[in-house]
C-alpha cells in the first residue's frame, strides 16, 4: 500500500524483521471534518438528503407499509450479503421448504436480518456505540461461518484483507493493529453521536471508518453496512430501515471498494461521500418506486378478491394479509395461519392460483406443494441475483 499525503492517516510498521509489515492507522475524523465540497457535490449530498427525506416521509402514510419494509430489511440483508459472496436469492429466504435445514448462504441472510432487527429495537433504549455494534456483531455470526471467530468481541490480533491463503506480507490491506485500532474505535464512537456533521456526510465517513478499522475478525463487511442504517435512525433521519443501502453498492461494488482504497491511499473523503450519496439516493429512488409498486399489487389484489369471491373475501383478505409476509406458502401454513380446515385452506389456494395472484411452483407434485405470491415476490426479487 502506497499513501499520498497524510490527511487520511499513516503507515506504521508493526512487527520486528522478516515478519515486519505496515499496518495503516486512520486519521481520526473529528481532524478532517468539515469536508470541502465542490459545488457538484454539494448538489449530489442535497439530493440524496432529499430523497431519504421523501422515503421516510411516504413510508408513514402507505398502507401496510410496515409489512412492506419488512421485506426491505431482508432484501438488505441479501444484497448485502451478496456483496461478501452468499449465493443464496431472495426465494431461497422466504421458501419453507429450507426451514427444517438452512444451506449456509441462507443463515448468513438470516442472521443479518436478525441482527438489524437486534439493532434498532436496542437503538430505542441504547446510544450507538461500541457495545451496541458488539452485541450485534455477536447476533450477525451466531452459529454461522465465523462463529469460530470471536463474535461480538473486537478482535486482539491483527488481521489483514487480501486473496484467499495470503500471507500479511502479500496482503492489499492491512488495518490498525491492536492499540491503533482500539483507540480509533473510541473516536470513531464519539464522531457517531456528534451533532454538528450533515447525517448523510456522517453515514458515509463513519462506514469508511469502520471498515477501514476493520476491529473484528470476520463480518466487518456487512456490520459495516448495517451501521449505515444504524447512523442515519442515530441522527433522526430515518425512523426504521426503510430502503436498501447496499443496493448500488452490490451493482457498483468495484467502484465502491476502489472508493474506499482512493480514501486510504489519496484521502478523498469528498470523492468517497460524493459516491456514497449517488449510491443511497439511487437506492433510496429504487425503494420509493418499489414501495408504490407494492402498493399498487396491493389494492389490484384486493379488487380481484372482492370480484371472484364474494362471500370468501373475507378468508381471502386474510390470505392476502398472510401474503404479504410470507409470500411462498404452502397449504398447511395457509391453514394454520386463517384458522380454517385443510380442504379451506386447499380451495382457497386454488382460487387464488386460478386468479393468477399465486404459482403452483411444484406443478409435478400432489403433495407438498408450494405456492408463491409472484407479481409480489417479483417486485423484490429485482437486483437480488447473486454476483
Amino acid at each position: 500500500m502506497h499513501i499520498a499525503g497524510a490527511r487520511q492517516g499513516i503507515l506504521r510498521v508493526d512487527l520486528p524483521g522478516k515478519a515486519a509489515c505496515e499496518s495503516f492507522n486512520p486519521s481520526p475524523l473529528s481532524s478532517i471534518t468539515p469536508l470541502s465540497f465542490t459545488e457538484g457535490a454539494a448538489a449530489s449530498l442535497a439530493r440524496c438528503s432529499r430523497k431519504i427525506g421523501e422515503m421516510e416521509g411516504m413510508s408513514r402514510f402507505v398502507p401496510n407499509a410496515e409489512m412492506y419494509l419488512a421485506m426491505y430489511v431482508r432484501k438488505e440483508a441479501l444484497l448485502s450479503s451478496q456483496i461478501e459472496g452468499t449465493q443464496c436469492t431472495f426465494d431461497d429466504m422466504l421458501d419453507p421448504s429450507n426451514s427444517s435445514a438452512f444451506a449456509r448462504d441462507v443463515i448468513d441472510v438470516v442472521n443479518y436480518v436478525g441482527a438489524a432487527e437486534l439493532a434498532v429495537r436496542e437503538m430505542g433504549t441504547t446510544p450507538l456505540c461500541l457495545r451496541l455494534l458488539r452485541s450485534v456483531h455477536a447476533e450477525l455470526l451466531k452459529g454461522v461461518r465465523g462463529s469460530d471467530r470471536h463474535p461480538g468481541e473486537v478482535r486482539t490480533s491483527q488481521n489483514w484483507i487480501g486473496p484467499a491463503g495470503c500471507d500479511i506480507r502479500h496482503a492489499a490491506f492491512v488495518p490498525p493493529n491492536v492499540e491503533d485500532m482500539r483507540q480509533a474505535l473510541g473516536e470513531l464512537e464519539q464522531f457517531l453521536n456528534r451533532d454538528d456533521v450533515d447525517p448523510v456526510v456522517k453515514a458515509a465517513l463513519a462506514h469508511y471508518q469502520f471498515e477501514t478499522i476493520h476491529p473484528f475478525l470476520d463480518g466487518n463487511g456487512r456490520l459495516g453496512r448495517l451501521l449505515i442504517t444504524l447512523s442515519l435512525i442515530n441522527d433522526g433521519v430515518l425512523s426504521r430501515p426503510i430502503f436498501y443501502p447496499s443496493y448500488q453498492l452490490k451493482l457498483r461494488r468495484q467502484e465502491y471498494y476502489g472508493w474506499l482504497t482512493r480514501v486510504r491511499e489519496e484521502g478523498d473523503y469528498e470523492g468517497w461521500v460524493t459516491f456514497f450519496c449517488e449510491c443511497l439516493e439511487e437506492g433510496a429512488d429504487d425503494a420509493q418506486h418499489s414501495l408504490m409498486r407494492l402498493v399498487a399489487l396491493h389494492d389490484e389484489t384486493i379488487r380481484k378478491i372482492r370480484d371472484h369471491l364474494s362471500r370468501g373475501a373475507v378468508n381471502g383478505l386474510a390470505l392476502l394479509d398472510y401474503l404479504e409476509s410470507h409470500p411462498i406458502v404452502t397449504t398447511a401454513m395457509v391453514r394454520d395461519a386463517l384458522g380454517v380446515s385443510r380442504t379451506t385452506a386447499a380451495n382457497l389456494i386454488d382460487d387464488f392460483v386460478g386468479m393468477g395472484i399465486l404459482r403452483d411452483t411444484d406443478a409435478g407434485r400432489q403433495r407438498y406443494k408450494t405456492y408463491s405470491y409472484e407479481g409480489y415476490l417479483s417486485i423484490l426479487r429485482e437486483g437480488g441475483d447473486p454476483l
